[in-house]
């Protein structure tokens, strides 16, 4: 699968969260399905475990500013929630 891709239709056509603290109010709501985290996220808890609660966490082998670039956004991105994947494949990735 080509993350990049998953990635831009994921923020298309379903749900996503942004920000450290975003992914963190909706995995703690229990409404996220996948957390995609960063190797340079300020959350330790989240750049270590494979789990939050029971949502499975998917460690991308990248910075923030390339995830922010992978998912087409001017800005870096150290943390996302997947709440709902649209047309997007992106909850097939191992984790």
């Amino acid at each position: 699968m080509d993350l990049a891709h998953a990635l831009k239709v994921a923020l298309e056509t379903g749900k996503v969260k942004l920000g450290v603290h975003e992914t963190l109010e909706a995995a703690e709501g229990k409404k996220a399905k996948l957390l995609i985290v960063t190797t340079s996220c300020p959350d330790e808890k989240l750049r270590t475990d494979r789990v939050y609660g029971k949502i499975p966490i998917y460690h991308y082998d990248g910075t923030a500013v390339e995830l922010g670039q992978a998912c087409g956004r001017p800005f870096p991105i150290s943390a996302m929630a997947i709440l709902d994947a649209g047309s997007s494949a992106i909850l097939t990735l191992e984790t």
